[in-house]
């Protein structure tokens, strides 16, 4: 026998060990007065409705600020998924996050749930991702200690165990349990029946409603906590009733016992769940399909008479099931919910308003959050429906638009894409190409009119890609600068929620990410590219823009350069070139960006001094100087400053200012304050440095294509040294070198 085999009994004697511990210290089965006991040390982590514990879920996972084109805004951590390192996180959307909590937080203050969320948006918009994040976070919390959720079953020991006349046994026979004790712990072989309670009911609902005010009332006052307005017992708690075949146990227990109350507690096992969306615990989600979503059956119909007591044997017991009940106590989601017959969910009216809903037997009562989506087209047909008027006083509207910030929807394809799912290398800015495309289908033309004098002409002036660039990097266009770039960033809010209030918002239309995504993988497969370029990508959205019988947005109407599906192209590719000119220049060395930050440092040094009218000691003779005039006007001619050169100066000082109010402490970064600025000064030493270029990447493609022949040694070891530098510094490997300098070449320098 190997040394293995004689391990795996201790193997698994170990792995049984921790599996009973995890049990234990998660207190996974109590009894009533264990459970009581738990909620007395924690009355307000186990007084919860679903809204509740919902809110509470946010709060665990906490909040950070983050930038937008609206200024800073919360985001929730929840929605980046830190159970799972980030994986499958909810991208961008922090206005629908801030949305649901705001609802969410409405029905506690409240205490009840009485509203639908209803998500709607463009197909394709992360609708379901909402959900599905929310739904993930509910799994894993409900693991942790601040967020156990308790339900209970029924217990019914053998005759061995209890006889007491209920049915067990010969009344007169002694019982060999005190009464006092519980049935909760028992041995499966001492148990003759479990009965669960499907609905997930909350535990308290055993205490007689009489007295369960007092009693919860007493417990929230025992515990010390820090005031929160927010807090308030939920109606579901302090008016809630069993569900129908617990109700009927209790009460044919509670007879049977000649009302004593603590006998019948016997029978309760309180039982730690987990929600989980594979197994339906409270989790739910309701398919577009015409089934039921509720139904009831007789527990005896389909059940041994004598596993049951003789005090329930002529009990109508019914168990209830369907998505409903699946998802009580936590969520339920209706999937694009007008795609069925408005007959089909008229319940939802009761159910929302009430928290009850009625089937073949019963009602049954409910503690939930509904939440559900539907796509723009179908919530506008639903909309003119005469039954609109009787939905509308029930939903909550949370609107989930497309982004329209590039650098967010290249994340969205950055974790679905990677070299294994595309088959070949991936060149750097590929899907960023493709973001950006995406995002300037969706770009509305704003409405110059709805501004003051001095902004009119100059918002009227803004591109697709000048509002992309705004959006997504806060770069103002070329050439706004001083009093009209202030002028502009104080508008950005009010131009970003321009479109709100209309029903053609800003992001309603336009290349859905499912339709990209498709484009870009098909651009994998073009056997003409070596490896996913830029160039692969846009050859790719050439043709899609063709398809306009198949794409609604490709029927749109121009307007004045914005819904130019086509000439997006173009754009993004000279978009494109232009990065890449950049990092091919600099993995040349023919200039490095210390330089730059040099050269633009010494000038804001001598503007401040400038500004300031004060002298500054020269640095070669010690001497108190003048700022050098000659400097600081060869730097403004390179950034091509037209007019007066005080107020540009001015201009400097103050966005400097700004900045650091921002930042406080921290040392300026003129790259990150003035990055248009560095780009001119880029952009002018090139200019001077073309020919050199081309020569160069002529002597790259040589190499690439090993056809050196003719390049004396330094010129090859000039084209190995600006290879590796573009890869280890760009990420272009050999394939995507040759790839991105051959586009350079055809477009760039073939003059």
């Amino acid at each position: 026998m190997s040394d293995s085999t004689r391990d795996a009994p201790a193997r698994i004697k170990a792995i049984g060990d921790l599996v009973h511990d995890h049990f234990a210290d998660n207190k996974r089965v109590l009894s009533f007065a264990e459970y009581m006991a738990l909620v007395e040390q924690h009355p307000r982590r186990h007084l919860r409705n679903a809204a509740q514990y919902l809110v509470d879920m946010f709060d665990h996972y906490g909040t950070e600020e983050v930038r937008s084109p609206a200024g800073m805004v919360r985001r929730f951590k929840l929605f980046d998924a830190p159970w799972e390192a980030g994986e499958r996180g909810l991208i961008g959307q922090e206005a629908v996050q801030n949305a649901i909590y705001r609802i969410l937080d409405n029905f506690v203050r409240q205490g009840r749930v009485d509203r639908f969320i209803l998500l709607h948006g463009p197909n394709g918009s992360s609708k379901s991702t909402v959900v599905d994040v929310i739904a993930r976070a509910m799994e894993h919390y409900s693991t942790l200690e601040e967020g156990a959720v308790y339900r209970f079953n029924w217990i019914f020991p053998t005759q061995g165990v209890e006889r007491t006349g209920i049915g067990f046994g010969t009344s007169g026979e002694q019982p060999t349990i005190k009464a006092s004790e519980t049935f909760a712990h028992l041995d499966e072989a001492a148990i003759d029946a479990r009965l669960p309670c499907e609905q997930r009911d909350h535990p308290l609902l055993l205490v007689p409603k009489a007295i369960r005010r007092e009693l919860l009332a007493e417990l929230l006052a025992a515990e010390e906590v820090d005031d929160d307005d927010r807090y308030r017992l939920s109606t579901y708690l302090l008016e809630g009733q069993l569900s129908h075949k617990s109700k009927m146990i209790y009460e044919a227990l509670l007879n049977a016992y000649e009302g004593d109350y603590l006998r019948v507690l016997r029978h309760v096992q309180v039982e730690r769940f987990y929600c989980s969306r594979r197994y339906r615990e409270a989790i739910a989600r309701v398919e577009p399909q015409l089934a039921v979503d509720a139904r009831m059956q007789q527990v005896t119909a389909d059940r041994s008479l004598g596993a049951l007591p003789t005090a329930l044997q002529n009990v109508a017991l019914y168990e209830s099931d369907g998505q409903l009940v699946r998802g009580n106590r936590g969520l339920i989601d209706f999937a694009d919910l007008f795609k069925r017959p408005i007959e089909a969910f008229k319940y939802l009216l009761t159910a929302v308003e009430d928290g009850r809903v009625a089937v073949e037997q019963a009602n049954l009562f409910l503690d939930m959050v509904f939440i559900g989506s539907a796509n723009e087209t179908h919530l506008n047909a639903f909309m003119q429906s005469p039954e609109w008027m009787s939905f509308k006083a029930r939903f909550e509207l949370v609107r989930v638009p497309y982004l329209l910030d590039y650098r967010r929807e290249l994340q969205i394809y950055e974790a679905q894409i990677a070299e294994e799912e595309a088959g070949k290398p991936i060149a750097p800015h590929t899907i960023e190409v493709a973001a950006l495309w995406a995002v300037l289908t969706r770009m509305h033309r704003p409405d110059a009119d709805r501004y003051d004098e001095p902004l009119q002409e100059l918002i009227a002036s803004l591109t697709p890609l000048d509002k992309a660039r705004i959006y997504g990097e806060g770069r103002l266009p070329e050439g706004v600068l001083g009093e009209p770039a202030k002028l502009l960033r104080a508008a950005l809010p009010e131009i970003y929620r321009e479109t709100t209030a209309e029903i053609g918002y800003e992001g309603r239309t336009g290349a859905s990410p499912r339709e990209v995504r498709t484009a870009i993988m098909n651009a994998a497969q073009n056997a003409k590219h070596r490896c996913l370029s830029p160039e692969a990508v846009l050859e790719e959205l050439s043709e899609l823009v063709k398809e306009t019988s198949v794409y609604q947005f490709l029927r749109q109407e121009p307007r004045q350069g914005f819904h130019e599906h086509a000439m997006f192209i173009d754009t993004c590719r000279a978009y494109y070139l232009d990065v890449a000119d950049t990092e091919v220049r600099h993995a040349m060395g023919l200039v490095e960006e210390s330089q730059y930050g040099d050269l633009f440092g010494r000038y804001i040094n001598h503007v401040t001094h400038y500004v300031r009218k004060e002298k500054l000691r020269n640095e070669v003779t010690g001497r108190l100087d003048d700022p050098d005039e000659r400097l600081m006007s060869d730097i403004e001619g390179r950034l091509d400053v037209d007019g007066d050169a005080d107020e540009f100066r001015q201009g400097i000082m103050t966005k400097i200012g700004a900045w650091s109010l921002d930042h406080q402490g921290e040392r300026p970064d003129y790259t990150e304050i003035f990055p248009q600025h560095f780009h001119r000064l880029q952009e002018k030493y090139f200019g001077e440095q073309r020919q050199r270029v081309a020569r160069l990447l002529q002597h790259a493609l040589r190499v690439l294509t090993e056809d050196a022949s003719g390049l004396s040694e330094e010129e090859v070891a000039q084209v190995r040294r600006m290879l590796e530098r573009l890869d280890k510094e760009h990420g272009y490997g050999e394939v995507c070198a040759r790839e991105v300098i051959t586009s350079l070449v055809k477009r760039r320098y073939s003059e």
